[in-house]
């Protein structure tokens, strides 16, 4: 029996919250992609962003956004 296995999520949160911000800017950056809403030429529309930050693409509405990041294989985050 390992004595160590219900420490060990406790050992990689510890890790995680060690990451520079610049570390944090890279993680996932080619994985993961989040949406908000935005305004194109005056219309409501929704960003796609890749983890980094960076605008990847645009979509007219939320469900088109998520199915665009599923399409390119990449996992759609909330973020707050």
């Amino acid at each position: 029996m390992n004595k160590e296995g219900p420490t060990r999520p406790f050992a990689a949160a510890d890790a995680l919250r060690q990451l520079a911000p610049a570390d944090w800017a890279r993680f996932g950056a080619e994985q993961i992609a989040y949406i908000r809403p935005v305004l194109v030429d005056g219309n409501p529309a929704v960003a796609i962003h890749a983890a980094d930050g960076t605008q990847i693409g645009a979509a007219p509405d939320a469900s088109l956004a998520t199915a665009a990041i599923l399409q390119h294989e990449m996992l759609p985050v909330l973020v707050h």
